[in-house]
């Protein structure tokens, strides 16, 4: 079974409790419909676990299949050097059929932010050091698609389905 190459540390973005029993790692694209999906199983992970589960989130834009992936990575990047990554996350998985400028500054202007700024950062590659970070993490841990998911370390191998995710994140937790 695959394992977790690059360990959750400060530089993740997490929800949760840091005292959380169980970590959910997911290697997303905010452009992959499979990832739509997922982050609502996720949600509802994160309901029914509370402070038990720790939710982690790192870019695997797949560039080649998603041309608006690595824009969309690096909004919710610049929304989160702002405090805002959650919120960011949310909006473009929940509106993945609108992606683009239009909705990226939307984002950015809802949030209070500079559209001018995240335009310049999307140029300069502000953010994709973090992202490539990610994404080699990915790689070094087996992935090769998204939503792939790591549950406190161990790849879970199944479609995203709440009931089988759910009793792999029980059997961490009597573990």
């Amino acid at each position: 079974m695959a394992t977790l190459k690059v360990p959750v540390s400060a530089s993740d973005h997490r929800q949760g409790s840091a005292h959380a029993k169980v970590t959910l790692v997911e290697f997303g694209d905010y452009q992959c419909p499979y990832c739509a999906e997922a982050y609502w199983i996720v949600k509802n992970l994160q309901q029914h676990f509370r402070d038990d589960l720790l939710f982690v989130f790192r870019n695997f834009p797949l560039t080649t299949a998603h041309p608006h992936a690595m824009a969309a990575a690096v909004t919710a990047e610049f929304a989160g050097s702002r405090g805002f990554f959650w919120e960011a996350h949310d909006e473009l998985y929940e509106n993945q059929d609108r992606l683009g400028l239009p909705l990226f500054r939307a984002i950015a202007l809802k949030h209070g932010l500079s559209d001018e700024e995240l335009y310049l950062a999307m140029q300069d590659g502000t953010y994709l050091p973090k992202i490539k970070s990610d994404f080699n993490g990915g790689v070094r841990s087996g992935v090769n698609g998204t939503p792939a998911f790591y549950i406190d370390g161990l790849r879970y191998d199944g479609a995203p389905e709440f009931t089988e995710m759910s009793q792999m994140i029980e059997l961490s937790l009597v573990s």
